[in-house]
């Protein structure tokens, strides 16, 4: 069996974008955290998966809050990438953006938002796979920020 250590040297080979996945829990409380385990599905009807560990701080409540939204991150959004990786509740201060259809967060200046519904989820080790709906979705032009061997990188072209 191949170690931990080999495992996450060999995806991290593998370079993704990065988004911020948030929701509006039912006090209306805004949650936000960063995934970069994530990507197309089906285009019709259009759908997204998202992979997120059981011990994220959001977990809990997207398995019983079926709105969310997706901010696909520019190039000039790392420290956003940052802020929502990391354990602070105030990750939305001081933070641009307007709100989608449920509530949701949707990030300024981000290269993409989507607004989906949840409509499955499997488990997979320590990780949950959830599958959603894309209801809206509205493309913008700028750059991608991809994460690629543990750090932020550029797309040159």
């Amino acid at each position: 069996m191949i170690d931990a250590d080999t495992f996450r040297s060999v995806l991290g080979r593998f370079a993704s974008g990065v988004t911020i996945v948030t929701a509006c829990d039912a006090q209306g409380a805004d949650h936000g955290m960063t995934v970069s385990a994530f990507c197309s599905l089906s285009l019709d009807p259009p759908m997204v998966l998202f992979c997120v560990d059981h011990a994220a701080s959001m977990y809990q409540m997207l398995l019983s809050h079926p709105r969310c939204a997706i901010s696909i991150l520019s190039s000039n959004q790392e420290a956003y990438s940052r802020r929502f990786a990391d354990q602070d509740n105030e990750r939305f201060d001081g933070i641009a953006y307007s709100r989608g259809e449920s509530g949701a967060v949707l990030l300024d200046e981000s290269l993409a938002h989507l607004e989906v519904r949840l409509v499955a989820h499997h488990d997979g080790g320590d990780h949950t796979v959830f599958i959603a709906q894309v209801d809206r979705a509205e493309p913008r032009h700028g750059r991608p920020l991809l994460y690629y061997r543990g750090g932020y990188a550029q797309l040159e072209r």
